[in-house]
């Protein structure tokens, strides 16, 4: 592998031997491909760029330079880069009159589109990448865009109902139509990979439709399709694929209320992730574990999966996570008696949460801070007594404006004015006693409209006037004359002239396309720009089919809906984003009360608190991020 320092070296100083520029741009791209294929994408955009300096007149070369250039900045995540050369990919198999290449860069751009978010161009983009596709009966292009635009899809519905707390299922319907349209496309690609025979696309297809009928609430199918993405991973040995598959299947068994299923799916991840030796994935299966055991009440279980959680947390300095592990371990040692360790862990997740300024978080702990010190009979500390408060309670200011405001209104009779209030015949307000009648109400309008608006109505309005002799008039405009329609023609001409010239349209300025006239490029796009043998020899010999199947696959798997099935929020590395507190509050309502019967009534809010929100973390709504 070639590093970066001597990659710039080798751009600084490159070979004498190069016959022409076109030949060294050639030669600089080649050398950048190999270089983004062994990972060092940084040189390899370097290479990319000096080829682009040296410059040529194939546009075919000068396509495949920007899908390799696209694709790379997508690899380091300058994402607005990579729209840019996958825009001027596009442009070059347009002109060129490329469709196969025009389907490509379609797919590539969509792709871009949909991680900066712009949901509805991506969209444009990659059913034009179908349709060509299609077109084409290219069946692998087909399968490629149908699972770009179920991906666009499911991203788009994440990205609309991540606001709020909602549980799979509850989500809003124009949510539920993204999701479904998700699942259509899915399922396309899904028979089109199964007629082709490609099994290791049909297991991507799968783990995407269980992830969507996860979010729909139908957890049944999400089942159905998770456990064949895991038959398929054990069969190509994917172990990522396959603990994915154990934790998605945990948390689909955790909806249906089948506990103990879920434990072994997530006693399989944690497995997996040892063998994999990623730490952070590892503290998430313990949390989920530990979680789990809870549901099932199993407390001390329970305390020895989050106490693992919380060491691998606090080793990976992930103060989110450390959060989490001590509230749940307060509410374990709650539900056994031992108010004294639950206690300590609550007033730990106090510190936390106020260190990261999680109001949620700091809210929930003070309620169970203040509870176990009643039952242990202390006494409350005055900042705890004092704060444990709604999170957001109208100020008297606030309420004082709005009442202000509210009288305000009440007492416009101007609204009886406005076109509405003139149409309904019916007076904003009540006339009071002493209330001037209708002409005058006008005219008061008026008089208040002149004062407050007449500087403005002034600068508004335009002054014309016939050149004349008068002094008053010298500086004024000069009117043409009416002596015809040419004069009408040359005063068009003469204020219009300049807006015309903005509108014209111009032939885009592509880097690296050396200078051509515009015939010639005309007769390129008619012609398929041809080049000279000799170059294409020397293109076959270097490239083969390169430069067709460089630029198919975008290298995104971590923004697919099979890997990132849930809206990108921050959170705890060690902290799944697919948690259980909403669960723990749907089915352990009134369960975990009735194991601490000798607790006093107050205490009651222990359980029942809110979990903290951990800077935006959703509970039991995401799952976990995978690689």
């Amino acid at each position: 592998m070639m590093s970066v320092t001597t990659s710039q070296e080798n751009i600084q100083n490159p070979p004498q031997e190069y016959d022409g520029s076109s030949n060294m741009c050639l030669e600089l791209a080649l050398e950048g491909e190999r270089l983004c294929k062994a990972g060092d994408c940084r040189a390899g955009v370097a290479f990319f760029q000096a080829a682009i300096q040296a410059g040529t007149d194939d546009l075919r070369t000068l396509s495949a330079i920007y899908s390799q250039l696209g694709n790379a900045y997508f690899y380091l995540g300058d994402y607005n880069k990579a729209m840019q050369y996958h825009k001027h990919d596009l442009t070059l198999a347009r002109t060129m009159g490329d469709k196969l290449g025009e389907a490509k860069s379609s797919g590539n751009l969509g792709n871009t589109l949909k991680v900066m978010g712009k949901f509805d161009e991506a969209i444009v983009c990659c059913k034009r990448h179908l349709e060509l596709s299609r077109e084409l009966n290219d069946k692998l292009s087909e399968g490629r865009a149908l699972y770009n635009l179920g991906n666009v899809y499911h991203a788009k519905g994440k990205h609309i109902g991540r606001v709020g707390q909602k549980d799979p299922g509850e989500f809003s319907d124009e949510v539920k139509e993204c999701l479904q349209e998700a699942v259509t496309y899915y399922q396309e690609n899904l028979q089109l990979m199964r007629d082709i025979g490609d099994v290791a696309a049909q297991g991507r297809a799968c783990g995407n439709l269980g992830n969507t009928y996860y979010l729909l609430g139908d957890f049944g199918q999400a089942i159905t399709y998770h456990e064949e993405r895991l038959a398929i991973a054990r069969q190509f040995g994917d172990k990522a694929a396959e603990r994915r598959a154990h934790s998605n299947l945990g948390n689909s068994h955790i909806f249906m209320g089948q506990f103990e299923e879920a434990a072994h799916h997530y006693k399989r991840t944690l497995a997996l992730a040892q063998e994999l030796g990623d730490q952070a994935i590892e503290a998430q299966a313990c949390y989920s574990l530990g979680n789990t055991y809870t549901l099932l009440r199993d407390y001390e279980t329970a305390i020895e999966y989050h106490l693992r959680h919380l060491l691998i947390a606090q080793n990976l300095n992930d103060r989110v996570g450390e959060g989490r592990a001590c509230w749940s371990l307060g509410n374990a040692h709650a539900s056994l008696g031992h108010h004294e360790k639950a206690l300590n862990f609550a007033s730990k997740h106090l510190e936390i949460s106020k260190e990261l300024s999680d109001q949620m978080g700091e809210a929930t702990a003070k309620m169970n801070v203040a509870d176990l010190k009643r039952i242990l009979n202390l006494p409350d500390s005055p900042e705890v007594r004092d704060e444990v408060l709604p999170l957001k309670t109208p100020s008297k200011m606030d309420q004082h404006l709005h009442r202000v405001r509210r009288e305000s209104m009440e007492q416009l009779s101007l609204i009886k004015l406005t076109p509405d209030g003139k149409g309904t015949g019916v007076p904003a307000t009540q006339p009071k006693a002493g209330t001037p009648a209708k002409g005058e109400d006008d005219d008061s309008f008026f008089d208040l409209l002149s004062r407050f608006q007449s500087k403005r109505m002034d600068d508004q309005r335009c002054s014309l006037s016939v050149k004349n002799n008068n002094k008053e008039n010298k500086n004024v405009t000069n009117l043409p004359k009416n002596e015809g329609p040419e004069d009408l023609f040359d005063m068009i001409t003469g204020m219009q002239s300049k807006r015309m010239d903005e509108q014209r349209v111009e032939l885009p300025t592509l880097p690296g396309l050396e200078a051509r006239s515009l015939r010639h490029l005309s007769e390129s796009r008619n012609n398929s720009s041809v080049p000279d043998d000799n170059f294409l020899d020397q293109l076959v010999r270097c490239q083969n089919s390169r430069l067709d199947d460089q630029r198919s696959p975008l290298p995104a798997p971590s923004v697919d809906a099979e890997t990132d099935p849930r809206p990108p929020v921050r959170s705890g590395a060690t902290v799944p984003d697919e948690d259980f507190f909403s669960l723990i509050m749907r089915f352990q309502s009134g369960r975990m009360d009735d194991q601490r019967a000798a607790v006093p009534r107050a205490s009651n809010r222990l359980t029942n608190g809110s979990l903290p929100q951990s800077n935006g973390v959703e509970d039991v709504k995401k799952l976990p991020k995978k690689k």
